[in-house]
Order: structure tokens, then C-alpha cells, then sequence
């Protein structure tokens, strides 16, 4: 049974943490790959270049909602993308365990599911504009 009065804070735990992780990994695309080395990478996989700077302004705004809690739920089903992408172009082929040469796709695969559980659990504590969905 869900204990409906500690359910919103455990939601509200695993949106700031999926926010930040989101956050981290767009400073990592930003400061270290830089977002040229970025765009190379992408297009090292076949897909267009530009695509790297949306994924960037798309995980770092996606991250701020979750962690702000701006229609977190419409944010974390947005973000579920990025992760399919990052399954099927880049850790998919290195096998499924994330420490696989070139990382697995376990990983990515969590992520995906933690991403499900807020948009289908809800909004969580702390929220500041509630998802227009129910």
C-alpha cells in the first residue's frame, strides 16, 4: 500500500535527483565535450550535429522543471526520449551492463523507468506549477 502522506516527498526526491543528474550531464556535453565536440559526436553516429545543441537546451531546461517542479510530469515524459535516443544510438550496441567498453544500456534504461515513475505517479511535494495532467 502507498503511504499517501510520505508518497509526494519520495517523488519529489527522485525529480530533484533525476533533475540534477539531467543538469550534470548537459554541463558535461557544455564544459567538457564542449558543444562542437558535441555536435561531432552526434554526427559521428549518423545524426545531425545540430541535434546535439537541442539535446543540451532540452535536458537543461527539462532539468530545471524537474527539479523546480514546472509540470514535472509533462517534463519527465519529454525527457523520456533523450533517454530511447541514448539507448538505441549510442549505449545500445555496447550490450546491456553499464560497465560494458562504451557503456551498456542498464544504465540509460533506469533512468527511463525513474522518468515513467514520476509521470505516472505525479508532481510530488514542492511543486510550483502542477502539470496540467492528472
Amino acid at each position: 500500500m502507498i503511504d499517501t502522506r510520505t508518497a509526494p516527498y519520495g517523488i519529489l526526491l527522485l525529480r530533484v535527483a533525476l533533475g540534477i543528474l539531467f543538469l550534470a550531464h548537459a554541463g558535461l556535453k557544455i564544459f567538457v565535450f564542449t558543444p562542437a565536440g558535441t555536435a561531432q559526436f552526434f554526427a559521428s553516429l549518423g545524426l545531425p550535429g545540430g541535434l546535439a545543441y537541442v539535446t543540451m537546451v532540452w535536458e537543461i531546461v527539462g532539468a530545471l522543471a524537474l527539479i523546480l517542479g514546472v509540470w514535472p510530469r509533462v517534463a519527465a515524459v519529454a525527457m523520456i526520449p533523450i533517454m530511447l535516443g541514448t539507448i538505441v544510438t549510442v549505449h545500445g550496441p555496447a550490450g546491456f551492463w553499464f560497465t560494458n567498453p562504451n557503456g551498456g544500456w542498464e544504465y540509460p534504461a533506469f533512468w527511463t523507468i525513474a522518468l515513467a515513475v514520476v509521470a505516472l505517479a505525479g508532481d510530488g511535494a514542492g511543486t510550483l506549477k502542477p502539470s496540467p495532467i492528472r
